[in-house]
């Protein structure tokens, strides 16, 4: 999933801001239709707390009825759009947007933290390890956004299988993989130098 989905109506960006609900609509984006136990199992969740979730998605028009399960006792659930993404645009809750950002960036430290503490066997392969990329860049505004629309554009082929691929296991050698990238803009370094034009 890529999180760059324009939201501008707060209602809708409160309702995202629940570590949850993102699970939920990354787990339905990823896997195809679910049900609330089917949710609730995979993520170690109470169905009745994947059902209400559910609901409250499906409520700002993210998730959407997708009929009755094959047993007939249970309604599935899946993403309106198959590859959903989500974008805070100007003009929306500054605050409540900044609380829907901090929660991404903590979902995403944590599944890094995490990969980094999962055992390693034998059957580990270059994608399934954490792969991270630390460096510090001298950019100007214009050049910062050219990099950050070049990353994209690099994932996109990759990304576009996501919509399309339910299940990995039809594609040997295939897994999903999360790629995150963040530009934190690093503090001016004060000299405490003063120039008044004249060479001394």
């Amino acid at each position: 999933m890529l999180w760059d989905m324009q939201i501008s109506d707060p209602r809708a960006i409160r309702a995202l801001a629940h570590p949850l609900r993102l699970d939920l609509l990354e787990l339905l984006a990823r896997a195809g239709p679910a049900t609330a136990a089917q949710c609730g199992r995979i993520l170690g969740v109470g169905q009745a707390n994947c059902s209400f979730h559910l609901r409250q998605l499906a409520k700002y028009g993210l998730v959407e009825d997708a009929g009755p399960a094959r047993d007939r006792r249970e309604r599935t659930w899946q993403v309106i759009d198959p590859r959903p993404t989500i974008r805070v645009t100007a003009g929306s809750d500054a605050l409540v947007g900044r609380q829907l950002e901090r929660i991404v960036v903590e979902r995403e430290t944590q599944a890094i933290l995490d990969s980094l503490d999962r055992p390693r066997d034998e059957h580990d392969t270059p994608g399934s390890r954490t792969g991270i990329v630390a460096a510090i860049a001298t950019v100007t505004a214009e050049e910062a956004a050219e990099l950050q629309e070049k990353w994209k554009a690099l994932l996109e082929p990759y990304i576009a299988r996501t919509g399309t691929t339910a299940d990995p296991r039809h594609h040997p050698g295939q897994r999903h993989v999360r790629y995150f990238m963040a530009a934190t803009p690093m503090p001016t370094i004060d000299t405490g130098e003063q120039h008044d034009g004249h060479d001394h």
